[in-house]
């Protein structure tokens, strides 16, 4: 039995799994709102009691760095330790993996269906991969091929700096520069990013809010929102700043396929990709990504895919555990 976790700022998955035939079959899952827990312990001791069954192998995927097998969440006030975890459960070992690296072991795990593809391009099956995923905050990984399976490693490189491509960016870097210091593509990539680029448009005069969709902005998500007024049509504020979001969304992707040379395709995950897939299908997206001057032929090469699967990290922190055990081959 494969205990598995997706721990986000937002919510926390935990689930059981089996391997069966080669496959990873899910037996129970229970979804957690973070925030209303002090910590994964928590979660943990209240699952177990439910699923009353003696764990094999344990594996979590958590946004934020893991260093020695410990991760303080940049979105949370949870600190989470592997050592904690392991004589919580009663296992020799936990692993603890990035969220974009257990994201990356689980695309393996993914058919036909779990994506829609933006690119086809000319994949080299031997060649690195890159994983990207906006949400809460913004996820980077890739993968790199080791003679038998493409082997995902983390990355932080969502925090990067962000680099204007224009006059309205390079204001945007000056806006945003006042009110955090540093300013990296997560401010301006992620569903904070997005209410970000929002304000800036409306604080410098780009468009008019009205009445009613301030009063959903107080009241609701308002990350959501925007992307809902944008994609209805219903807001032209709305519309100019998820336009801007999906064009800088594209231009890191394609920064990240540079990155690692990621011949073998870039893959885009998190929970806004598929909320605003419609969005990502124009060319703003793809442009973007494209856009990388000498390089545009390489970069017309590349797949580009869309994960459609919400449940990928989970199934790639499970997938981790079981190969670590020896209950699934490469």
């Amino acid at each position: 039995m494969i205990l598995a976790g997706d721990i986000g700022g937002t919510s926390t998955r935990v689930a059981l799994f089996e391997v069966e035939g080669g496959r990873l079959i899910s037996r129970i899952q229970t979804n957690f709102r973070s925030a209303q827990y002090p910590g994964l312990e928590a979660i943990l001791a209240e699952f177990l009691n439910v699923s009353r069954s003696q764990v094999d192998a344990a594996c979590f995927g958590i946004a934020g760095p893991v260093r020695l097998g410990r991760v303080e969440t940049p979105n949370l006030t949870w600190v989470v330790d592997a050592r904690s975890l392991s004589q919580q459960i009663g296992l020799e070992t936990v692993t603890l993996l990035n969220d974009l690296e257990s994201t990356a072991y689980g695309i393996a795990a993914l058919g036909v269906p779990d994506f829609a593809v933006l690119n086809e391009g000319a994949p080299i099956e031997s060649g690195s991969r890159a994983v990207i995923a906006a949400g809460t905050g913004l996820g980077e990984a890739a993968l790199h091929w080791d003679g038998k399976l493409h082997r995902p490693f983390a990355s932080e490189g969502g925090h990067a700096d962000f680099a204007p491509r224009d006059a309205l960016e390079a204001e945007l870097l000056l806006h945003l520069s006042k009110r955090f210091g540093h300013v990296s593509y997560e401010r301006v990539v992620s569903g904070p990013g997005l209410l970000n680029l929002y304000q800036f448009l409306r604080d410098t005069g780009r468009g008019a809010e009205p009445g009613w969709l301030s009063e959903r902005l107080r009241q609701e998500d308002p990350s959501a929102v925007i992307a809902g007024a944008a994609l209805e049509k219903s807001s032209e504020l709305c519309v100019l700043a998820l336009e801007r979001f999906v064009s800088l969304y594209g231009a890191e992707a394609g920064n990240l396929a540079l990155k690692v040379l990621a011949t073998g395709g870039v893959f885009v995950g998190g929970g806004i990709a598929p909320k605003i897939l419609s969005k990502l299908k124009e060319p703003a997206f793809l442009g973007a990504f494209l856009d990388k001057g000498r390089y545009r032929k390489l970069m017309e090469s590349i797949p580009l895919k869309v994960i459609l699967n919400d449940r990928t990290a989970l199934l790639g922190a499970a997938r981790h555990a079981a190969l670590s055990a020896g209950l699934l081959e490469a």
